[in-house]
């Protein structure tokens, strides 16, 4: 309700319920887990944060969802649903911006695996859609010091391959947020929720160096850093099956008799193209 208590009209239809939460029941993570000999639970991390005037604040989310949805679809995997509030402290200037502590984020994820160990499932792969998500870094590297098994997907070396295979022309460090690959994952998949106005919106701002200090809002106006103008559905198909492809490795890594403490995940590097 609008505060003069008219009802407000919905901008467009909202994503389905199978595209944030899964929908299995006891008996199909039960026939899954039977299937296999190690089994491992894949955990989308977003955010709720701007994404300029087009994109929306739940974009990292969705993203998330997206790569994990891909990843359950060809791999036996069990998909949780979404962490949706996580460290955005760096977009706190604009409207609709909501965080949590790094503790907390920290605290939750270790929480989901150890409950996730106790009912049999040993490892777990935490898909992260925010670049500032620094933490889940320390998450994988303490929790595979301690010898359990945990990655971190997807690492920069797998946007790179990702970014090749879909033709994205803008490079990792341009496209920072709510650019072309943000842009061009929700023209693929949620086309209902890019609103117009990134196709005028680009903008650089390369030397961010100073952006844990000052924030976004020191290097962009809009909200938006990259050239979401070169966004294209067909480009967000390849990246997300790309990134698809990548995650192959990271399933054997969790799987392989070989783990060893420390083995997993690519702690202390950037996970996402964008923050």
């Amino acid at each position: 309700m609008s505060s003069s208590g008219t009802q407000q009209t919905p901008k467009g239809p909202l994503p389905t319920v199978s595209a944030l939460v899964p929908t299995d029941t006891t008996e199909d993570v039960r026939a899954r887990g039977a299937g296999v000999a190690r089994q491992v639970a894949v955990l989308p991390v977003g955010s709720l944060e701007q994404h300029g005037p087009y994109l929306p604040l739940a974009t990292d989310t969705l993203v998330a969802c997206a790569v994990a949805r891909g990843i359950a679809a060809a791999y036996p995997v069990h998909l949780l649903p979404p962490v949706t509030i996580s460290c955005s402290h760096e977009h706190a200037a604009w409207p609709g911006t909501v965080s949590i502590s790094a503790v907390t984020l920290h605290a939750v994820v270790g929480d989901i695996a150890a409950s996730l160990r106790r009912s049999g499932v040993e490892a777990l792969v935490v898909v992260n859609g925010h670049g500032g998500n620094y933490v889940l870094g320390n998450v994988v590297q303490e929790s595979t010091a301690e010898g359990h098994r945990m990655a971190l997907f997807p690492a920069l070396e797998d946007w790179d391959a990702a970014r090749e295979r879909a033709g994205v022309e803008t490079s990792l460090l341009s496209d920072m947020h709510a650019g072309e690959i943000e842009t061009s994952i929700l023209l693929h998949c949620h086309p209902e929720l890019v609103r117009p106005g990134y196709k005028s919106a680009d903008l650089l701002a390369d030397d961010r160096r100073h952006l844990l200090s000052l924030g976004m809002s020191a290097y962009t106006e809009s909200g938006v850093i990259g050239r979401p103008s070169m966004g294209s559905a067909e480009k967000g198909k390849e990246l997300l099956a790309g990134l698809v492809e990548a995650f192959g490795a990271y399933f054997s890594v969790v799987t392989s008799d070989a783990v060893s403490a420390g083995s997993t995940g690519s702690p202390g590097r950037d996970s996402v193209a964008s923050s």
